[in-house]
């Protein structure tokens, strides 16, 4: 008769799995790191088109990893915490650089302390989000994920560029963005997450066909679209607040009249 005890035994095998490194999620998450680190090489040299280019390609390999270790059962410890240092790089240094030397710079001490302020703010909210995966899976996200925050400033520049801008700008929008891109960032509005496994919607066929339609706008004049699509994402949550915060007033006004 065995000594060991079978639900011990179940115990440390899930902790172990817990420990284990899984090679192909990290394979993209490691293509998403060296997205940003290019992104970041291409800044510098003052690419700024390829650079917000390396930014979209690290979100998407980053979308892809999650994906990956979800449907092999791959999941560990280890592939979130890696996650998200690749994330504070791709989606947090990358896209901070890139807005300083592209548009920031000129404001001096306020153009540098923005995208300091941003890289900040994206680590603040990493670890809020690993530290609220910990305790339960939240349906949606507290805070802009920081791939849509960055992505946000990609497609900025990518924007800009369609509309004829030079190289490097100097526009107080660009500013006033990074500022409010780092508060949604650690905000406690919510956003909602399309890669969460319960997020899966009954409508697939109508789903598939909205998102063929995407996919043909956005290779029709991928500029303008990748910014209309990032600025609508942004916006949502800030929207939907206001909305549901409406709607809870008025259910207020209503109950107080029927009391009344």
């Amino acid at each position: 008769m065995s000594c060991i005890n079978p639900n011990n035994s179940d115990n440390e095998q899930g902790s172990h799995g817990q420990r284990m490194i899984h090679p192909l999620p990290c394979l993209f998450t490691t293509a998403s790191l060296l997205s940003g680190f290019y992104a970041i090489i291409s800044a510098i040299n003052g690419d700024f088109f390829n650079a917000a280019v390396a930014i979209i390609v690290a979100g998407i390999f980053d979308g892809l990893d999650g994906r990956v270790a979800r449907m092999t059962n791959t999941t560990s410890t280890f592939g979130m915490e890696y996650d998200s240092l690749s994330d504070l790089v791709s989606f947090g240094v990358a896209p901070a650089l890139l807005a300083y030397l592209w548009a920031l710079e000129p404001y001096g001490r306020y153009g540098w302390l923005a995208a300091f302020l941003y890289v900040a703010t994206t680590a603040l909210r990493l670890a809020r989000f690993n530290s609220l995966a910990l305790e339960k899976s939240p349906q949606d996200f507290v805070g802009l994920p920081c791939p849509a925050a960055a992505g946000m400033i990609a497609t900025t520049v990518l924007f800009s560029r369609f509309l004829g801008a030079p190289e490097t700008v100097k526009h107080l929008s660009i500013l006033i963005l990074v500022y409010l891109l780092s508060y949604l960032m650690v905000s406690n509005v919510r956003y909602m997450s399309f890669k969460h496994p319960s997020a899966k919607r009954k409508k697939t066929f109508q789903v598939t066909v909205a998102m063929v339609l995407l996919m043909i706008l956005v290779a029709a004049e991928p500029q303008v679209t990748l910014f209309v699509i990032g600025g609508i994402y942004v916006l949502s949550g800030p929207f939907s607040t206001a909305y549901r915060v409406l709607r809870k007033d008025d259910k207020s006004a209503e109950e107080q009249e029927n009391i009344i």
